[in-house]
C-alpha cells in the first residue's frame, strides 16, 4: 500500500485515520500547495512527520519549523498551531 492511496479526492486538505488503538492513533494528511491546516489545538502530545513535500508548522509560541521529507516536529498539548503547505505535502500525525 501507499499513503497516496488514502487521498483520492481533489481537495485542498484531506485527512484519513489509518490506524488506531485504545492508546492512540495515526492519521494521514494531504495539504495542497498554498493551503493550510487551520489553527487548532490537541489535548495530547503529538508527533507530526512530513512524508513528502514541503510544509511549515507554526504555533502561538512563535515556533516556525520548515518540514521536508523525513522531518518531524513534536506538538505540545493545548498550544494553538497550524500547518501551511509550500508544496503538495503528505504528513502523518501520531497521537
Amino acid at each position: 500500500m501507499n499513503l497516496k492511496a488514502f487521498h483520492t479526492e481533489d481537495k485542498p486538505f484531506q485527512a484519513k485515520k489509518i490506524f488506531s488503538t485504545t492508546e492512540g492513533q495515526v492519521n494521514s494528511f494531504r495539504i495542497t500547495a498554498g493551503n493550510q491546516l487551520k489553527e487548532h489545538t490537541t489535548k495530547v502530545p503529538a508527533l507530526l512527520v512530513c512524508v513528502t513535500g514541503e510544509a511549515v508548522f507554526e504555533n502561538e509560541k512563535g515556533a516556525s519549523e520548515k518540514l521536508l521529507s523525513g522531518d518531524y516536529v513534536n506538538i505540545e498539548p493545548d498550544v494553538k498551531h497550524w500547518v501551511t503547505a509550500r508544496q503538495d505535502s503528505q504528513l502523518l500525525l501520531i497521537k
